[in-house]
């Protein structure tokens, strides 16, 4: 059976295309709806503003009142003691504190206090005079104190035999102090042996009695130190 229809007359066959055209039509339309823009234009291209010129606000000028302070209060009323003459005064009398030239003036003695101290040798101003070193000139006393001292040790010097058969030699410290009487008084040693601590002390011991040493002329306790050595030849 042969169809009726006309191949050349098929509505269809171009709808896609119509279906494009309309679809761009309304799409167009849309935008141009969408940038539409209208303003108010008052022929110079641009808006206008109205601009108050009343906005500044006037602020008023006040003046301050200064309070005065309240006056002081008024001074007390001074009160007048009415004395009568009849009433009778008594006067104070000063008396000067000055000294009449008749009185007799009562002297007072000073007493010095006595120096209890220990002055070192080295510092004293008299040093202690060792028997025979009275005659020497002052700026050499204290020289010849050290000399005689050395030769008292050298003459009465004897080696311990107990130590001399250990063979124990060294070096032994003697401090002894010169009393306000002159005698030697608090002989302390300190060395390597208790037997050279002893001789050492008995030879310090043997030393004579001596002017004591003395300091603004008063006599005055005066420590000395020296050492003793001890060596096996």
């Amino acid at each position: 059976m042969r169809s009726k229809k006309n191949p050349k007359a098929d509505l269809n066959k171009k709808s896609t295309f119509y279906f494009s055209i309309g679809l761009f039509i309304v799409l167009f339309v849309s935008w141009q709806a969408i940038e539409y823009k209208n303003y108010d234009d008052d022929g110079y291209g641009y808006i206008a503003l109205d601009v108050d010129d009343d906005d500044d606000e006037e602020i008023p000028i006040t003046e301050q009142l200064k309070t005065p302070p309240p006056p002081p209060p008024p001074p007390a009323p001074e009160i007048i003691e009415v004395v009568e003459d009849e009433e009778e005064i008594e006067e104070t009398i000063i008396e000067s504190t000055e000294t009449d030239q008749e009185e007799i003036v009562e002297e007072v003695e000073v007493v010095e206090e006595d120096l209890d101290l220990d002055v070192p040798f080295a510092i004293i101003e008299d040093v202690p005079l060792y028997p025979g070193c009275e005659r020497v000139p002052k700026s050499q006393r204290r020289s010849c104190f050290q000399e005689q001292i050395q030769k008292h040790i050298a003459r009465n010097f004897r080696y311990p035999e107990i130590a001399q058969e250990m063979g124990i030699q060294g070096r032994v410290f003697v401090q002894f102090t010169i009393a306000k009487d002159g005698s030697i008084t608090a002989i302390r040693t300190r060395g390597p042996d208790k037997n050279l601590e002893k001789e050492a002390s008995r030879i310090i011991g043997k030393l004579p009695k001596m002017t004591p040493g003395k300091q603004r002329g008063r006599p005055v306790r005066v420590p000395f130190s020296i050492p003793i050595i001890f060596k096996l030849q």
